[in-house]
């Protein structure tokens, strides 16, 4: 069974061996790598105004993931009417390998969905800079919205649409059912 929590900050080697169990998966494929600054990220756990969010595996009193979530998407590459909207937008979304049958990144993705939905929002954003993650995000139902150059690299701003799942208590108690689930969402709108 899974559950999404707010990270704690005795949480942090934990989300730091997360981060450091994807570098390696990273590394292994030649892509670029978190391992510089995965204390840095797993310190966020810390942080008092709980942006962070961690899958924990209750089975195996484990973290496999995490997430960031802020109420406000970055004021670059978004209209002034997007950047009005209420919103949840996540980011530095790192999961364990080791878990990839149970669909980590997409439990986080569902939960993130239906707790903006909870809370209000209107939209779930997330950004990436690789066309493997867009592809990836659009099996959750996210749609590619923008591309924006910033610095060094070229950023895909994406978004859905945030919505109740009352599936979802089902999917973290038996997340063999994540697979069936995501195959029936609707394709990313153009």
């Amino acid at each position: 069974m899974f559950a999404m929590r707010p990270a704690a900050s005795v949480d942090t080697p934990a989300i730091a061996a997360v981060i450091n169990s994807r570098s390696t998966w990273l590394e292994e494929r030649d892509m670029p790598t978190w391992r510089d600054s995965a204390d840095n990220l797993a310190a966020q756990a810390g942080n008092s105004h709980g942006a962070m969010w961690v899958l924990e595996d209750h089975n195996n009193s484990r973290i496999i993931g995490c997430t960031t979530v802020q109420e406000q998407t970055p004021p670059w590459g978004w209209t002034p009417e997007e950047l009005a909207e209420p919103v949840y937008y996540l980011f530095t979304t790192v999961t364990d390998p080791a878990h990839r049958e149970v669909k980590p990144g997409t439990l986080i993705a569902l939960w993130g969905v239906d707790h903006a939905a909870r809370r209000g929002k209107e939209w779930v954003r997330r950004g990436c800079m690789f066309p493997g993650l867009v592809r990836y995000y659009e099996t959750q139902g996210f749609t590619l919205l923008h591309e924006v150059q910033r610095t060094h690299h070229r950023v895909c701003l994406m978004a859905r649409r945030a919505e109740r799942l009352p599936e979802l208590e089902t999917l973290f108690t038996d997340p063999s059912l994540v697979t069936a689930f995501s195959s029936r969402l609707p394709p990313p709108r153009p």
